[in-house]
């Protein structure tokens, strides 16, 4: 910089100072930069520290559960504490409408009850006085998670907001869950709670539906409202899926007290498993968790066999688990299924039921191990993509 420009900028200075005014400062980072930056330092913080603890997956979520497809524990962690759930809540919301005997080429209107309702939760793109198919409606609540679909999918079969949240209960009910009730039809209630455990029934009862059985195992599906372009919803559970997991269903939740929540069918190494994340910090760390339990899964299993699955204990060394019962003894580094001491009935029948697992998949294992190696998923779980017509 020229001299001269430098002495004109101190004289410039000294003229500030003694005029007594302010020196302008750099302007503070705004809220949203904030946020990005705290978004930033949540992903960092998923990323780090080991996959597995302890012979065990490193999941982070409060409360955990994996099941193979037979219901034989995987993994667990507080798996029947409640907890709140919030839009894992739209699963019971859609069984209750569709229980009604909803018409599903009817048309719905988003009314302002329909905006109050949803009021307090995510963005939505149902606009007042968008007319859509209940169909569409459907995909929306449980691929987009959109708040204002749940109570226009209500008033299609004449229930309010409050009564649609009680049949909600009632099919709780129905389906032999103790834990699990509702106080409003979205999950931005604290109030809608269930556990890990219970949260995968609600979903098997989801899949086992001929209509929302194939929504819930699509990835990608436009919208028409009536006289506007499309919209186009992407499954929120999108970032699970990966080259070890084939996810065949799932839904996701968030709300302030429920944390990030995540239940989810998948396909791992061939075999099929339910989990069921709840109360996550991190917005990404629900998914991380399918990854460590999937990476888990297949790190167990020796060279052209089936994974090794051994019920982990239900609490875990970094968090204190509410469980009561004592955790199980863990389960061993070596390949072999060698017989359990004769004192541990329970460890016995464990490794029984996987030793017998185990001899009937391998007779029909291909060439390429681990691919096939599992039964295939019964066909009321996976409903044909084509059974979902326009």
């Amino acid at each position: 910089m020229p001299f001269s420009l430098k002495v004109r900028g101190f004289a410039l200075l000294a003229l500030f100072l003694a005029a007594g005014a302010p020196i302008p400062a750099r302007a503070a980072p705004s809220h949203k930069a904030h946020r990005r930056s705290a978004k930033r330092v949540v992903l960092l913080l998923d990323r780090q520290g080991p996959a597995i603890k302890g012979g065990l997956p490193n999941v982070r979520a409060l409360g955990a559960l994996v099941l193979d497809e037979s219901g034989h524990e995987i993994y667990a962690r507080n798996p029947d504490h409640e907890r709140p759930i919030a839009s894992i809540s739209k699963l019971a919301a859609t069984l209750a409408v569709m229980d009604r005997g909803l018409e599903l080429e009817g048309l719905s209107t988003i009314s302002k009850a329909d905006i109050e309702v949803a009021r307090g939760g995510a963005r939505s793109r149902l606009l007042e006085g968008m007319t859509l198919s209940n169909r569409d409606l459907l995909h929306a609540a449980l691929m987009g998670s959109d708040n204002r679909a749940i109570p226009a999918l209500g008033r299609a079969v004449k229930l309010s907001s409050t009564q649609l949240a009680a049949a909600m209960t009632a099919k709780a009910k129905q389906l032999g869950l103790k834990q699990t009730r509702f106080h409003d039809p979205t999950g931005l209630s604290i109030e809608n709670v269930s556990t890990p455990r219970e949260t995968i029934v609600l979903l098997q009862a989801v899949m086992r539906h001929p209509v929302l059985g194939p929504i819930t195992q699509r990835v990608q599906y436009d919208a028409h409202p009536v006289g506007r372009p499309p919209i186009s919803y992407v499954n929120t559970y999108r970032p699970a899926m990966r080259a070890n997991v084939q996810v065949l269903g799932g839904k996701t939740g968030y709300n302030d007290d429920a944390r990030y929540c995540l239940v989810l069918a998948a396909k791992i190494d061939g075999h099929t498993c339910f989990m069921s994340f709840l109360a996550n910090e991190g917005k990404l760390t629900r998914f991380g968790d399918v990854a460590r339990v999937a990476d888990w899964m297949v790190s167990r299993k020796p060279r052209g066999q089936p994974p090794l699955l051994a019920a982990a204990p239900t609490g875990s060394s970094a968090t204190p688990t509410s469980e009561t019962s004592p955790p199980s003894p863990p389960a061993t580094s070596s390949p072999s299924l060698s017989p359990p001491p004769p004192q541990d009935q329970a460890q016995a029948q464990t490794q029984d039921r996987t030793e017998a697992l185990f001899q009937s998949t391998a007779a029909n294992a291909s060439s390429d191990p681990g691919t096939d190696l599992a039964p295939p998923l019964p066909p009321q779980l996976t409903p044909p993509l084509e059974s979902m017509p326009r």
